[in-house]
């Protein structure tokens, strides 16, 4: 298990972690989401000693984590870390003899995961020679070769088509399944919600809402409504109404969990023909927009 330990950092007059403190199961999918600037890069970067806090501590199974813990753990930058010139099962095969295997073994594995995301054929291709999403996917096998016990990922779902999306989210919850613990970092809140088990938002440098997913969920005081009336999104300008987001399924909004529902429908008939009105749990990115409005 990783364990993020009251983590903080400063540079200069920004300060980038603020007692920052989360966890990562062995087999969990955690979201790990904020702001641009939030301070999710710097937690990344002491989890794998590339940043040093000020205090706190980055553990590993209860220890302090250390070099010879951190070949145990894979990344995923969200910048390429791939040589472009040089061919796929090569720098494949490299990383994973960085990362403690044998040269034979790490060339089976190399091509174990280019079969697995169905690019053995490209195997001798350069990098540059393929398209942006196979990329991803050859990124993405660099943080696996070694057959790590935690997966970092910074936007794994970038330049992916929908089958793309598919086949990686499959990909990390086989993982899960297998026992890795795997955290992410994205600001595709929809997939997020759709892979992730657990998530923590972090918002200047401190984490301000944590949990699972499906539990925050519940617990939230809020309720998301959407309505169609007169054939378009409706979203209340009354004042008592939070409108917070539209989309192409219909006007979405959300209210206190103290409305009425038949109060909000109410009002929704008085504006036009209600074609459509269903009302339910926040969706994360509801929640998101809270904690980090509420700083």
């Amino acid at each position: 298990m990783l364990t993020i330990d009251a983590l903080s950092k400063r540079y200069g007059d920004l300060q980038a972690l603020d007692a920052a403190s989360f966890v990562v199961p062995p087999g969990r999918i955690v979201g790990f989401l904020g702001p641009n600037g939030a301070g999710k890069t710097t937690a990344m970067r002491c989890v794998f000693g590339l940043a040093s806090p000020d205090s706190g501590a980055v553990r590993w199974e209860g220890h302090l984590a250390g070099p010879a813990d951190r070949l145990r753990f894979g990344y995923m930058p969200e910048e390429r870390g791939l040589y472009p010139k040089m061919k796929v099962a090569d720098q494949l095969q490299y990383f994973g003899q960085l990362a403690g295997l044998g040269r034979t073994e790490a060339r089976s594995k190399s091509m174990h995961w280019l079969e697995r995301v169905g690019l053995a054929d490209r195997a001798t291709s350069k990098l540059d020679e393929l398209s942006h999403g196979n990329q991803q996917r050859v990124q993405l096998i660099a943080a696996l070769v070694g057959d790590p016990a935690l997966l970092v990922l910074d936007e794994p779902f970038a330049g992916l088509d929908p089958i793309g999306i598919d086949t990686m989210a499959e990909l990390l919850g086989e993982l899960a399944d297998g026992g890795v613990g795997i955290v992410f970092s994205s600001h595709q809140l929809d997939l997020v919600e759709d892979v992730c088990e657990d998530v923590v938002i972090i918002n200047e440098g401190r984490v301000v809402l944590a949990g699972a997913v499906t539990d925050l969920r519940i617990r939230s005081k809020q309720v998301r409504v959407e309505a169609t009336v007169d054939g378009v999104p409706w979203v209340p300008g009354s004042a008592e109404y939070a409108a917070i987001a539209r989309d192409v399924r219909g006007g979405a909004f959300v209210v206190s969990e103290t409305m009425r529902m038949e109060d909000v429908l109410a009002d929704a008939e008085s504006a036009g023909d209600v074609s459509s009105f269903s009302y339910g749990p926040p969706h994360l990115s509801d929640l998101f927009r809270e904690a980090v409005a509420g700083e």
